[in-house]
């Protein structure tokens, strides 16, 4: 099979020139229409977003989730127009209309690229530097995709062959989650990467001199990658066919991930915005926008101004892109005949489908036995992991605690590498200490498709990751986070390791699920319940965030209402044993469930039929309907006393005016878990004592 370009030899002709200015056109008509965005990069930028879209990349305008095509992440989001315009004259779906609407209420075209809102826009970015992490993430997804189903192949002849395309900006390179994604990048030898960096000079502040003097190049070398510099023309624009001969050297470079630099004049060739801070983030104004297109030989009286010659040009890619997937769905169908088991297992994954049987495979704990949900969650990995060879992950340099290695003998690193069970197709991801990245390289594994991807650190941590699990739930991905020490249970590292704010903090994200497991029982449900979530037969995904307990905590007999969300763990009984009425209703989550049931053996001693239940996820129970909902929390019950390690602002809308919450609302200190579980109030006594008042609270 061939994976050259559509187009070998670059041609630029008059017409490839005229379609590039009609671009800087556009850009300063659509920022002008709406009276705000980004014009200027996307003018400078435009030759290298047209060289990819129409001379370079491999891409089925007809099909964006093709699954031979090269992947294009634009990093720096604010120049979405760099992306939309390429879109709309390659022949994505998008119109003149959808240009002139852009950032515009219910437009094709908003602010910043919006993955599963436009078609062609291969991740959401805008928070500078996540697109090269998620770039990262799909490199290495392409990869470990590769080892699933053609593992065997020469470098350049496998149809799971592809290339990662990623233009960033200056305050992308400036945010740290791009050292840490590109220290990562070159760690793994990802030569099927190449970053395209507009060094422009220019930031919102003006000159980036202002705040940078380091040589990114040098600092690009050291990270490991293969490094060039494409200059300018002469009149100030870039060069073409230096972009195209550097993105060649690019390609031919498998050993590493490949950095190029392409110094740009930000609006050019704007007569007066260019090369100004002004031109990053504001319309450029009539009379410049009037004087900029006399320059490229447009009439300035007319916008949205598109030749019928330049559009025809352009939507060439469609019968290009059409030829590529028709020669690539050739060496599919050959690689399909040689390889019927692989094959098999790739339209499974394709489909969104789970092995069949995978379920059987799930542990079970002994009721009464004291387990770590860490630990839980580790057996299941293991447990899994030779049934679901799609789900892999690893954790940012912390295995041994979150217990995330899925399999021992096998670690995802690149050929070379001195390590035991090193293997360029492994299953176990060492991310290193790069919490922030990981987790937005877990967002562009999973967007890349074709495997299931976990990740964990301490669910302090999560502090790091907060912008790119953000992102995950706004792109409704199934990225699973593993949090492990989740509490002061904890102990001796003291309040900068314990988490207080965070359950709370984390489940203010819309559409992430937080999932915080009583027991291994629990925990067990909760992973096989994620892994469901995240087949096609459940619609719209989202992201899950298991919360877990360093410390050991009793194990109860499995119940399958875990996967609501929320379910009656003990029920309330009178005299006789009996089930009956509750008068108060206990709620807990992850190790003070079992406060809670400790509180019920007194209350039910002193003639108080109570309830227990154990809620592990609200968001999963908010999910059920109203009359579930109310068998678990009777509207009639209003003494209810929640407990749960850390700050009580979830709580309150569960409890009501009459209920109690037993919370921590102060950092942590230094000492071992169960001394601060009993000096700062989180024990059976204390949930009992305020069940006491809730029940005097509701008799008022």
């Amino acid at each position: 099979m061939s994976t050259k370009p559509t187009t070998t030899d670059l041609e630029w002709t008059e017409l490839d020139q005229r379609a590039v200015d009609t671009v800087r056109v556009l850009a300063m008509d659509s920022v002008q229409k709406v009276g705000n965005g980004h014009p200027g990069t996307a003018m400078s930028l435009a030759p290298a977003a047209y060289l990819l879209f129409q001379k370079l990349m491999r891409h089925d305008p007809a099909d964006a989730n093709w699954t031979g095509r090269d992947r294009f992440v634009l990093s720096a989001g604010h120049s979405s127009l760099t992306l939309y315009i390429q879109l709309y004259l390659a022949g994505y779906g998008l119109e003149l209309a959808d240009l002139e609407a852009f950032r515009t209420w219910g437009s094709k075209t908003p602010g910043h690229p919006e993955y599963g809102h436009t078609t062609g826009v291969e991740t959401t970015t805008g928070p500078l530097g996540q697109g090269v992490a998620n770039a990262v993430g799909m490199a290495m997804a392409s990869r470990y995709e590769r080892g699933l189903f053609d593992p065997d192949a020469a470098q350049g002849t496998s149809p799971f062959d592809h290339t990662i395309y990623c233009i960033a900006g200056d305050g992308c390179l400036q945010e740290g989650i791009s050292a840490e994604a590109s220290s990562l990048a070159g760690h793994q030898k990802l030569g099927n990467l190449i970053l395209l960096w507009d060094d422009n000079h220019i930031s919102i502040e003006g000159d980036t001199e202002t705040a940078v003097s380091e040589d990114t190049l040098k600092r690009y070398e050291a990270y490991g990658w293969h490094v060039q510099r494409v200059a300018q023309l002469p009149n100030g624009d870039l060069d073409p066919a230096g972009l195209a001969k550097a993105l060649e050297a690019a390609k031919a470079e498998t050993g590493r991930p490949s950095f190029i630099a392409m110094r740009s004049i930000i609006a050019w060739p704007a007569p007066n915005a260019q090369n100004t801070e002004a031109a990053h983030g504001s319309a450029l104004g009539d009379e410049e926008v009037a004087a900029t297109k006399r320059v490229l030989g447009f009439d300035p009286e007319k916008s949205f101004d598109v030749a019928d010659a330049v559009l025809a040009h352009t939507r060439a890619a469609l019968d290009r892109g059409r030829d590529a997937k028709k020669e690539w769905e050739k060496s599919f169908a050959d690689w399909r005949a040689a390889n019927p088991q692989r094959a098999a297992e790739f339209d499974r994954i394709a489909a969104g489908e789970l092995p069949e049987g995978w379920e059987d495979h799930l542990p079970a704990f002994e009721t009464g036995k004291a387990v770590a949900t860490r630990a839980a969650s580790g057996k299941v990995l293991q447990a899994l992991g030779g049934v679901i060879p799609e789900l892999w992950g690893g954790s940012a340099d912390l295995a041994g605690s979150n217990n995330t290695t899925i399999d021992k003998t096998s670690s995802f690193l690149p050929e070379g590498n001195p390590l035991p069970g090193a293997n360029p197709y492994g299953r176990t991801i060492h991310f290193g200490i790069r919490e922030h990245s990981m987790a937005a390289e877990m967002n562009g594994i999973a967007l890349h498709g074709n495997t299931r991807i976990y990740g964990g650190t301490f669910l302090v941590f999560s502090d790091y990751m907060r912008n790119a699990v953000r992102l995950s739930a706004l792109m409704h991905l199934p990225v699973t986070y593993v949090w492990t020490h989740d509490s002061i249970g904890l102990g001796e590292d003291g309040p900068t390791h314990q988490p207080i704010e965070h359950l709370a903090s984390l489940r203010a994200i819309p559409g992430l699920n937080v999932v915080r497991p009583a027991d291994a029982n629990e925990t067990a449900i909760a992973w096989r319940e994620i892994l469901r979530r995240y087949t096609k037969e459940y619609g719209v995904g989202a992201p899950h965030g298991l919360a877990l307990t360093r410390q050991g905590v009793p194990t109860y007999p499995a119940n399958e209402d875990t996967v609501k969300g929320g379910y009656v763990l003990f029920e309330a009984t009178g005299p006789d044993g009996q089930a009956a009425e509750p008068q108060v209703v206990l709620i807990g989550t992850g190790s003070e469930v079992q406060l809670a049931v400790g509180a019920r053996e007194q209350l039910q001693a002193e003639g108080v039929p109570t309830r227990v239940v154990s809620m592990p996820c609200v968001e999963w129970f908010d999910q059920q309907d109203a009359a579930y909902r109310d068998s678990v929390l009777p509207p009639s019950v209003r003494a209810r006393v929640s407990v749960e390690a850390g700050i009580g602002l979830t709580w309150h809308r569960f409890v009501g005016d009459a209920g109690r919450i037993v919370s921590l609302e102060h950092f942590g200190a230094s000492a071992d878990g169960k001394v601060l579980f009993r000096e700062f109030g989180f024990t059976a006594d204390a949930v009992a004592a305020a069940a006491r008042e809730s029940l005097e609270a509701a008799a008022r």
